[in-house]
């Protein structure tokens, strides 16, 4: 197998935004992609269409992931049609609110953990078969700057997602001797996403202003650190983070 050629990935969430991009760049890239959506039927089957022009092939498949049957039934459905799953692209965003400690209820903080880690759970274990079986896997979760510089209101997300990078370590050990990488991509803010419409313009315009590189980033700009860390040549990069935010916090 030469190059990107014939593998497939699994994209979490990519009827939209960044797992929309992401997509359409690695189906660009020669593999075949899995665009899971939860409700956006129509969407998703625009990024297929799309990816499908563009001399790709890409498949729509309807998941919540949350709930592993779903995830399962998904892997099954994938694997009938084209075998195992040799990426996982996570980033699904499941649901959570915005507003401060003090005002949160034990529900929506726990909650947003719950869904959080199951749903990372349920297509981690779900696509770990096929990938322990060849020897090669690329597992990347989309992560957040907001795991490790607060803003305010976002305590559910930030910590979450605090939860989530640090899994990807503990993964990154474990399945290393399979030859299998854990990464994660954590944007900043990002345009043309939902979280990006839960910024106001004063916010937007500081953000942009403390950002060395002048502007927000675009899903591009995700997709491309994504499939950087999905691909062949990255042969020897794991437990890793790549902030991708253009300098609006180093670390």
């Amino acid at each position: 197998m030469t190059g990107a050629s014939g593998r497939v990935a699994l994209v979490t969430g990519a009827s939209s935004g960044i797992g929309a991009a992401t997509a359409r760049l690695l189906a660009e890239r020669g593999m075949r992609v899995v665009v899971n959506y939860l409700r956006s039927s129509t969407a998703a089957e625009e990024v297929v269409a799309g990816i499908e022009a563009a001399g790709g092939r890409a498949m729509a498949v309807q998941a919540d992931v949350r709930e592993a049957a779903a995830v399962e039934s998904m892997v099954e459905e994938v694997q009938a049609a084209w075998g195992g799953i040799d990426v996982l692209v996570h980033n699904a965003l499941t649901p959570y609110v915005i507003k401060s400690f003090q005002d949160m209820t034990w529900e929506e903080l726990g909650g947003k953990l719950d869904g959080e880690m199951r749903a990372a759970f349920a297509v981690t274990k779900a696509v770990l078969p096929a990938m322990t079986e060849q020897g090669w896997g690329r597992i990347v979760y989309l992560g957040t700057g907001l795991s490790r510089r607060p803003r305010e209101g976002m305590v559910a997300l930030g910590t979450a997602k605090a939860a989530l990078e640090q899994l990807a370590r503990y993964l990154a050990q474990e399945l290393g001797p399979q030859g299998i990488t854990v990464n994660v991509v954590a944007p900043g803010p990002v345009e043309d996403t939902r979280m990006a419409k839960a910024l106001d313009e004063e916010l937007k315009q500081r953000q942009i202003a403390a950002t060395p590189l002048g502007r927000l980033a675009h899903p591009a700009d995700v997709a491309r650190a994504v499939a950087f860390y999905v691909g062949e040549d990255n042969a020897f990069m794991t437990g890793t983070t790549a902030a991708v935010n253009g300098g609006l916090s180093m670390y």
